[in-house]
């Protein structure tokens, strides 16, 4: 390859059978480092593209023989991703209109000077670099700018801000794997949920002991602050659990709902041990742990691996009563597993406009979660957060949600989204000594003595400390912490292989704790 050669911008062929007369627009074209063919009809564009490859058509739309549109025609029939920009002295709406349903990728008017037909080709065909550019020197800014913040002792909303941040940018960097940014991005989260982690050891246990107006939002608060001032307005809300949700997940479902929604996106933090017995019982009932037990030993105690959430509806309408509202019609509930009871639910949805509050949980994403922990297949698929984030769009885009949500719009209902913990992948095992009793989550332990590594797990000594019920002598509590997961010191080997990499969530950190939290205005 030649110098000439290794300096050409891009390929460009241009149909135009007045092209003698665009000599000085094809010089600077040149000029600028283009290379370009010039033919005067269809026919021989058509043909030469045939046998050569072109990054870019320039197409004259009033040609003899086949003329513009007839040409354009074709190229995308059998070129579909070649990208072409008509010229034409014609501004009639309708030809415009056919030009662009067949797909072009830009539309100039004659007459037409060098400059907007240079501007033209660099915004088709170096726009990615252009836009590359521009993220790489955004995001070096935002990267001092973050470290700054972190390292500056934030407060429970500038966890909040800096975990959307940092979300933010997983999902901008996704579009420009080339940057090679993402281990640095990867580094400063850890190093952010380092500081946050000593920031909640530092501050939960008061906050939870403390009185609801000298804390963060928790989840026993996000109905009072949330859903309660919505119906003392009288306004008729749904409340929507996308169970096991994370923030950058919501991030990137935000946009599906531009069209019906203005959306006010907040945050607030998921109860210790995040896991749904603990944190989606506090949301619907109000209540911390140690208080639904001594308030509804009933329901409480009657807790297995399936049923700790048995009771949820319960909780909420005995929540809305303590709330000393009077709804009428009753509040609907309604849980939802799986696609075909999902469907129905968005038929009967439509039905229940009079309704002032309906409840809705949804479990697919905690259930794509644990899926993945014993799917092999799974894990090829989702090899990484990126291709969770688009699983987790993907279905959402294509599910029931996106009808009950539209029917929601247009029936008047104020949407809150939200959920009751988020997840991380865990990638380390740390052993814990513990007896048969303890707990089986592998982020958390509760039980007689345990004897964790302090340096992975936080430890208390009595976990009625943070409000959890405590009925046995010598209890204590373990939360793992960073990316750590507990396993006991008997087939450590064994299940250390099943579980790294998996997807988890019970334990402290930014990605379980911090949960997003909005409100979907219809429009």
């Amino acid at each position: 390859m030649n110098n000439s050669e290794s300096i050409i911008r891009g390929k460009i062929l241009w149909a135009d059978d007045e092209i003698d007369l665009l000599r000085s627009h094809v010089l600077f074209l040149e000029g600028k480092g283009f290379h370009l063919t010039t033919v005067t009809n269809g026919d021989d564009a058509i043909a030469l593209c045939a046998n050569q490859r072109f990054d870019i058509v320039l197409l004259d739309e009033t040609m003899p023989g086949k003329d513009g549109l007839e040409t354009l025609a074709i190229l995308k029939a059998e070129h579909p991703a070649l990208p072409i920009i008509m010229i034409t002295k014609n501004e009639e709406e309708r030809l415009m209109e056919d030009a662009i349903g067949s797909h072009i990728s830009d539309y100039l008017t004659k007459p037409v000077n060098p400059s907007q037909i240079l501007l033209a080709i660099m915004k088709i065909l170096e726009n990615r670099q252009i836009k590359q550019d521009a993220v790489s020197e955004k995001y070096m800014r935002a990267f001092a700018e973050l470290a700054i913040r972190i390292e500056d002792n934030p407060g429970a909303q500038g966890w909040i801000e800096i975990h959307n941040q940092l979300s933010a940018w997983e999902l901008e960097l996704d579009d420009y794997p080339d940057l090679g940014f993402d281990e640095m991005l990867l580094q400063q989260q850890h190093e952010a949920n380092d500081l946050f982690t000593r920031f909640i050891k530092s501050n939960y246990e008061n906050w939870v002991n403390g009185a609801p107006d000298q804390r963060p939002t928790l989840s026993p608060d996000v109905f009072t602050n949330t859903i309660k001032p919505l119906l003392e307005r009288d306004q008729k809300v749904l409340f929507l659990i996308i169970d096991c949700m994370r923030w950058d997940q919501w991030l990137t479902l935000e946009p599906l709902l531009y069209n019906d929604f203005q959306i006010n996106r907040k945050g607030y933090f998921s109860l210790l041990p995040t896991t749904t017995e603990y944190s989606r019982n506090a949301i619907f009932s109000g209540l911390f742990p140690d208080d639904m037990n001594r308030f509804h030993p009933e329901w409480w105690e009657e807790r297995d691996e399936h049923s700790h959430n048995r009771h949820e509806e319960d909780y909420f309408r005995e929540n809305i009563r303590r709330a000393g509202l009077d709804l009428k019609p009753e509040a609907k509930y309604k849980k939802i597993i799986n696609n075909r009871d999902g469907e129905q639910f968005a038929k009967q949805f439509a039905s229940w406009g009079e309704h002032k509050l309906v409840s809705l949980v949804v479990n697919h994403v905690d259930l794509l979660a644990h899926r993945r922990t014993d799917s092999p297949l799974l894990r090829e698929i989702l090899p990484n957060e990126a291709s969770y984030r688009e699983i987790v769009r993907a279905w959402f885009n294509n599910s029931w949600i996106k009808q009950v949500l539209a029917s929601a719009a247009k029936l008047g209902f104020q949407v809150i989204v939200t959920s009751d913990h988020g997840s991380v992948r865990v990638q380390q095992p740390t052993q814990i000594l513990a007896d048969r009793e303890a707990s089986t989550n592998l982020r958390f332990k509760q039980g007689r003595n345990l004897k964790p590594s302090t340096k992975d797990a936080w430890y208390l000594d009595n976990p009625k400390r943070i409000r959890l019920p405590s009925s046995i002598q010598s209890d204590t509590l373990a939360i793992a912490q960073k990316m750590y997961y507990f396993l006991y010191p008997n087939n450590f080997r064994k299940y250390q292989n099943k579980f790294a990499d998996t997807y988890q969530h019970g334990g402290l950190s930014m990605w379980e704790m911090i949960i997003p939290i909005s409100h979907l205005e219809p429009k």
